[in-house]
């Protein structure tokens, strides 16, 4: 039977990075976590980071949205099934409204959902106008809730935005300048190098989010109740039934890394490799002192460059792990993984660090990013979607098993990121989405027969 859910829905873009999304986004969910309502948040593009504060704030698990990386279809079932339990869906945008291919307009068009444009005005007057108008005509048919200027000055400033609208249904309202630091500069939401500092790490994570939920309240956009919300409903009609992954994996458990330094995991993978036949369980390569029982093993990305030192002071925690590798079984390492398992790593104040030395090679931090963008990594079991972010170089002298290639281009031998191999052993810059081609995931973890 077909069935359409129907629920209040949003895309939180802007004109750019920067413009303050994530906080808006969080501050929404919050609001109306705090009122009670079912809150689903998603997050377009590739990003571990964002979700951690979207999760805090909505109480619901984040997942991705992406129409190249994850597919349509998979966007299409995720959407469908968080509308038929939810009462406000969330979907915050990547880059600018229009940036790249397979864009955040294109996925809030194909949906059918209200974009929400967020500015950051605090330098700007009647030219909020101009780029709201360009934002809303730029592309025709594209589904329109309005904008919210941030980082405003005070009411006369939020007046003079307002009045260079060409449309006053356009204001939904304007957020000032947060922040809980005594340097009222500070954002609400720290960063460093590679995003915002996760949610996890701040203990005052929920007072920052309520400061933020708090002060879109006093705005039109905070005090919409679920009545008003239904100007933003969107149908979603129920999926094709998908094609059901066979057990590749069934009898076989794989040890995932999830702690401080390794905490770049979407949740789709971790459902991927269930739905494989997959018994997964989780580590800390920082506390633990030994794997647990598996068959093979999962290192995501995350930061072992602001952990080197406690990692490679677990010496008993590296004799299990080399025991695992040297016994031929699989190990699949993405960036921080990858890194993690390198000879040695030089930090950003120079200073050189001894890793766990099962991959031949030395890591550097860098000032600036040395990759960025998506990535296919073709196997012969299927090609595998997913992308690349680092500030690091990594050089190896381990064999190169493979390269990945931008979308729609072959591997070259110069470009793309390595896949070394040694053994069992296979570890990349390269971050998988494992749903692309669950075959290929098979293979990575050792399944007989692919």
């Amino acid at each position: 039977m077909d069935i359409t859910a129907r629920c209040p829905a949003l895309v939180v873009s802007a004109a750019a990075s920067g413009q303050g999304k994530t906080t808006v986004t969080a501050a929404l969910a919050r609001l109306h976590e705090r009122q009670g309502r079912r809150v689903r948040v998603f997050k377009c593009g590739p990003d571990y980071l964002d979700p951690y504060w979207h999760q805090l704030a909505s109480g619901a698990p984040v997942e991705q949205l992406d129409l190249w990386m994850t597919g349509p279809a998979d966007c299409a079932a995720r959407l469908h099934a968080a509308a038929c339990e939810a009462d406000l869906i969330l979907i915050e945008g990547v880059m600018g409204l229009f940036d790249g291919e397979d864009c955040v307009a294109d996925l809030a068009q194909r949906f059918g959902i209200p974009v929400l444009a967020v500015v950051d005005a605090g330098a700007m007057g009647g030219t909020l106008g101009a780029i709201v108008h360009g934002l809303r005509h730029y592309r025709e048919g594209l589904p329109w809730a309005g904008v919210l200027a941030n980082r405003v000055a005070g009411e006369r400033h939020a007046g003079m935005l307002r009045a260079g609208l060409r449309d006053g249904a356009d204001w939904l309202g304007a957020l000032p300048r947060l922040s809980l630091d005594e340097d009222a500069r500070a954002p609400l939401l720290p960063e460093r190098h590679l995003g915002l500092v996760a949610a996890n790490e701040l203990p005052d994570a929920l007072q920052r989010l309520d400061a933020a939920a708090d002060a879109l309240a006093a705005t039109p956009l905070g005090r919409m109740d679920a009545q008003a919300l239904q100007r933003f409903a969107t149908d979603f009609p129920a999926p094709p039934p998908r094609e059901s992954v066979a057990p590749l994996l069934a009898g076989r458990t794989v040890a995932v890394a999830r702690d401080a330094a390794f905490c770049f995991i979407y949740p789709g993978n971790v459902q991927t490799l269930q739905q494989l036949g997959a018994r997964v369980v989780f580590f800390s390569p920082l506390h633990d002192a030994a794997l647990p029982a598996c068959d093979a093993v999962w290192l995501p990305g995350g930061y072992p460059e602001l952990h080197a030192a406690a990692l490679a002071a677990n010496t008993a925690f590296q004799a299990s792990l080399r025991a695992h590798v040297q016994a031929g079984r699989p190990l699949w390492a993405e960036c921080g993984g990858m890194m993690a398992l390198c000879d040695a790593i030089t930090l950003h104040d120079g200073r050189t660090v001894r890793l766990w030395g099962l991959l031949p090679g030395r890591v550097a931090m860098q000032r600036r990013l040395a990759a960025l963008g998506p990535q296919q990594l073709a196997l012969a079991q299927g090609c595998l979607r997913g992308h690349t972010f680092h500030y690091s170089t990594c050089d190896s002298t381990a064999p190169v098993d493979a390269r990945t290639a931008r979308p729609g281009q072959d591997a070259a031998p110069d470009a793309g990121e390595a896949v070394y191999r040694v053994g069992g052993l296979r570890a990349s810059y390269f971050h998988a989405w494992f749903a692309s081609s669950p075959c290929a995931t098979a293979a990575l973890f050792g399944a007989e027969g692919t």
